[in-house]
C-alpha cells in the first residue's frame, strides 16, 4: 500500500515552487491597493467546434472579467460536475489571466503541481518565477484553479484546529504496533468522512481526467482551438492526461518534473524515498564543508547524527511555542520541504541546529510552510484536502502484502535516514470512494510535440520518470536539466530556458535527448 508519508511528499513540489518565490508574494498583497485596471473585452469567440450538444452551454460561455490587479483579470467558468452526465449539476472553475505585454499569440496555461496547489494565486503571486518574462510578452497568461482547488468549487475539510490535530498530531501508541496504526486509521477515516460531509458532493468527481476535461473547456472559451501548457510535477500527469484525451489538441506542451502516469502509488512512494535520500545526501556532503553545518565529520557520521536527532524527537517530542509539539513526522516534512532546493539547504541547517539545542522552532516554519499554515495558526488554501481527494480518485490502493514487505525492503535499504518513518496506514484505505483512476502508458497518438524536462537529482519527482514518460509519449522529446531541485525551467539554467521559450514561441522543437548542464 502506498505510505502516508508518500502521498504527503507527492504533494510539496507546487508548495515549494511556491514557497521558492516567497520574495514575489508581497507584490500580490499589494493588489487591494493598487487601482485595478479595466480589462479589455474578449477578443475571441469561444471555440464550439465539434462539441457534442449537450456540452454547448460550457464550450460557448462569454466571459465576464473583471480587474483583478495590475495587468490581471478575473473570471469564474462554468464546468460540468460530472462530464459523464453534464445535466447532473455545475461547479466553478476560477482562473486568473495576466494580458500578454506585447502581442499575445494565445493563452498559456499553467499549473504548479499538487495535486491541490493553486494555479490562480501562483500566476498572481510568482509570475516571473511560473513563466518568465520571455513568455510574458507574447501569451496571456493563464492561472487557474483546478476542481476541488482554493477558489474554484472546492473540497472543505476540516477546520484549522482539527487540521492541526491531523497534520502535527502525535499518535498516542508507540511507531508500528497495531495500537499505532488503529489510531492512524480512525485519524484518517474521521478525516475522509469531514470531506465528504463539507464537500457538497463533489469527492467522486475530483479526479485528473475530470480536470484535464476543465481545462479543454478553459482553451475553449478563451478562444484557443490549441493548447499551450506548462505543467509542472503533478502538472505533468494532468498534461499528459489532456494529451490522452485531446491529442490533436495537444500542439505545444510542457511537462517539466514528470510523474510517470505508469507507476502504481506503492512503486511511487518507494522512488521518492530514494529520491529524497538522494537529496539528503547532497545537501549533507555539502553541508559538512560549510560553516554553520550543524554536524561535524563525514557524510556517513551526519547521516548518522541526524538519524539520532529523529529517533530522539520521536521518543521526546520537542515543545515549540504555540503549545504544538514537533515529533519525527512533523520533522521529517520540514527535511523534505528543505530538499526541495538548494536554496533551501541554509535554512535546513538552521532548522537542525535549533532542534539539537530543543528548539523547534526553525522546524516548524519549514513544516507549516509546506502545509501552507500560517503564524496565526491560520491555512492559507486546501491544498491539504484536494490532495487527499485526487490521489485517492487517481491511485487505486495496493493491498498486496508481498508488494508491501519488498517496497518496505527496498526503502530500507536504499533510503535508511527516511524508512523508519516513511511507512504508516494509506489514507486512502479510508477515503469514502474508491479511486476511478488506472495507472497505464500515456502515448498521446497524433498530439505535438510534447516536451519532457527532467532534472537528473530531482527528489519529488525523479529522473527516471521523465525518461519513462518521454518514451511513452508518442512525439515526447526529453530534456535534461543536470542538477539538484525540483523541476528544471526557469531555475537559472540558460540551455532548459532557451528550449522551452523558442518551442512557445518560434514553435522550434529542441532535438530529443538535449542535456543541459
Amino acid at each position: 500500500m502506498k505510505n502516508r508519508s508518500t502521498s504527503r511528499l507527492r504533494r510539496i513540489g507546487a508548495v515549494v515552487a511556491g514557497a521558492a518565490a516567497a520574495a514575489l508574494v508581497l507584490s500580490g498583497c499589494l493588489y487591494s491597493m493598487i487601482p485595478a485596471e479595466s480589462p479589455p473585452a474578449a477578443t475571441k469567440a469561444p471555440d464550439t467546434s465539434g462539441v457534442a450538444e449537450d456540452l454547448l452551454p460550457f464550450y460557448d460561455q462569454q466571459l465576464d472579467w473583471s480587474g483583478c490587479g495590475p495587468s490581471f483579470d478575473c473570471t469564474d467558468v462554468k464546468a460540468p460536475l460530472d462530464w459523464e452526465n453534464p445535466g447532473k449539476g455545475e461547479i466553478e472553475l476560477a482562473i486568473v489571466r495576466h494580458r500578454a505585454s506585447g502581442t499575445a499569440k494565445g493563452s498559456l496555461l499553467v499549473n504548479p503541481g499538487g495535486p491541490g496547489a493553486s494555479g490562480k494565486s501562483f500566476v498572481q503571486s510568482s509570475l516571473d518565477y511560473a513563466v518568465g518574462k520571455d513568455l510574458e510578452k507574447s501569451f496571456d497568461v493563464i492561472g487557474f484553479d483546478p476542481r476541488g482547488v482554493g477558489d474554484s468549487t472546492a473540497v472543505k475539510c476540516f477546520d484549522a484546529k482539527r487540521m492541526d490535530q491531523y497534520l502535527y498530531g502525535i499518535p498516542k501508541s508507540p511507531r508500528n504496533t497495531p495500537a499505532w496504526e488503529a489510531e492512524l486509521n480512525a485519524r484518517n477515516k474521521a478525516f475522509g468522512a469531514a470531506c465528504d460531509e463539507n464537500s457538497a458532493g463533489i469527492l467522486p468527481f475530483v479526479t485528473t481526467v475530470n480536470a484535464a476535461r476543465d481545462m479543454d473547456l478553459l482553451r475553449a472559451v478563451l478562444g484557443d482551438k490549441e493548447l499551450n501548457y506548462l505543467g509542472y510535477s503533478y502538472g505533468t500527469f494532468l498534461g499528459a492526461t489532456y494529451a490522452k484525451l485531446y491529442p490533436e489538441r495537444a500542439t505545444h506542451l510542457v511537462l517539466d518534473g514528470a510523474i510517470d502516469p505508469s507507476v502504481p502509488g506503492l512503486e511511487v512512494g518507494t522512488t521518492q524515498a530514494l529520491g529524497f535520500e538522494s537529496a539528503l545526501t547532497a545537501y549533507l556532503e555539502d553541508c559538512v564543508k560549510s560553516k554553520g553545518c550543524p554536524f561535524n565529520g563525514t557524510v556517513d557520521e551526519a547521516r548518522a547524527d541526524l538519524s539520532a536527532l529523529l529517533a530522539a524527537v520521536d521518543r521526546n517530542p520537542l515543545e515549540g511555542g504555540d503549545g504544538r509539539m514537533m515529533g519525527a513526522d512533523s520533522m521529517l516534512t520540514g527535511i523534505i520541504q528543505a530538499l526541495y532546493s538548494e536554496d533551501y539547504w541554509e535554512y535546513l541547517s538552521q532548522a537542525l541546529e535549533g532542534a539539537l539545542q530543543g528548539d523547534p522552532t526553525q522546524m516548524f516554519f519549514l513544516a507549516d510552510n509546506y502545509n501552507g499554515r500560517g503564524e496565526d495558526g491560520t491555512y492559507a488554501d486546501n491544498q491539504t484536502e484536494a490532495f487527499s481527494a485526487y490521489n485517492c480518485m487517481d491511485y487505486p490502493v495496493d493491498t498486496n502484502p508481498a508488494d508491501e514487505k519488498a517496497a518496505r525492503a527496498k526503502v530500507e535499504k536504499g533510503a535508511p535516514t527516511l524508512a523508519p518513518y516513511w511507512n504508516a496506514p494509506d489514507p486512502c484505505l479510508q477515503w469514502p470512494y474508491p479511486a476511478t483512476g488506472k495507472r497505464e502508458k500515456i502515448v498521446a497518438p497524433g498530439s505535438g510535440p510534447i516536451l519532457v524536462v527532467g532534472t537528473t537529482n530531482d527528489p519529488a519527482t525523479p529522473y527516471e520518470w521523465s525518461v519513462s514518460l518521454a518514451d511513452q509519449l508518442e512525439n515526447g522529446v526529453l530534456i535534461t536539466r543536470v542538477g539538484e531541485g525540483h523541476t528544471g525551467y526557469n531555475k537559472g539554467n540558460s540551455c532548459v530556458d532557451d528550449a522551452v521559450n523558442s518551442f512557445f514561441l518560434d514553435d522550434t522543437v529542441p532535438k530529443d535527448g538535449l542535456r543541459c548542464g
